[in-house]
């Protein structure tokens, strides 16, 4: 028996060999709507490239992507790490991607944040350990289990009234081995940000559980 094998290609361009290569992603318009100071979201969601391969990744397994998106957030991240450790002593951040509840992690067998935190981890250890003499700037760490989302909530995306996610969300989080992270500088980490209710109910939990400061990166907006 045959099987066809077709070739990845770029979703953007039709290179082969990727999903979507850095260079296109490089060139995708940035997310240039309004978002709090403290969420610092990549692309535009509207751009036809960047909806497809979000939804090839959350839906059809399409891994592989988190790497791509990876690479982009972490130059964002050096980038914006760069003067907030400096300026507010932002060091040894903790990689905290927001959670799916139980029921929408077996139906979807992974999360997504988590797969680019994971993604991130990789690329930080393999910067500084490819020159054993530079010094490692910003040691992420991921802590995966902190955060949890027991509670099963509407998908935000299906809930139009701002006032109506803000409501879906309350109390839907709650923080797990809250001494990991007491007095701890925390990086969030989701796909999409659109009123930013999910990202503010998960700071406000963090906060209360001790975290120190809190802020976040999203692929898209």
């Amino acid at each position: 028996m045959r099987f066809l094998v077709f070739p990845v290609k770029c979703i953007l361009c039709g290179k082969t060999g990727v999903d979507l290569c850095l260079s296109c992603l490089r060139e995708t318009p940035a997310a240039l709507r309004e978002s709090a100071e403290w969420i610092f979201p990549l692309y535009d969601y509207r751009h036809p490239g960047i909806k497809k391969s979000l939804w090839l990744l959350k839906y059809k397994g399409k891994k592989r992507l988190a790497n791509v998106f990876a690479e982009i957030i972490y130059e964002k991240i050096l980038e914006e790490l760069s003067e907030l450790s400096i300026m507010e002593n932002f060091t040894e951040p903790v990689l905290i991607p927001i959670p799916l509840s139980p029921k929408r992690r077996r139906e979807r067998r992974f999360n997504q944040a988590e797969l680019i935190c994971r993604e991130l981890v990789k690329i930080n250890n393999l910067r500084y350990s490819v020159d054993l003499n530079q010094e490692k700037k910003f040691n992420l760490k991921l802590e995966s289990g902190v955060l949890i989302k027991p509670k099963e909530t509407e998908h935000q995306a299906r809930i139009k009234d701002r006032r109506q996610r803000l409501k879906n969300i309350i109390g839907s989080f709650a923080v797990k081995n809250g001494e990991l992270i007491k007095n701890r500088n925390i990086i969030l980490i989701d796909d999409i940000l659109t009123t930013g209710a999910t990202l503010s109910e998960a700071k406000k939990v963090l906060k209360q559980a001790g975290a120190r400061k809190i802020i976040a990166f999203t692929i898209a907006h």
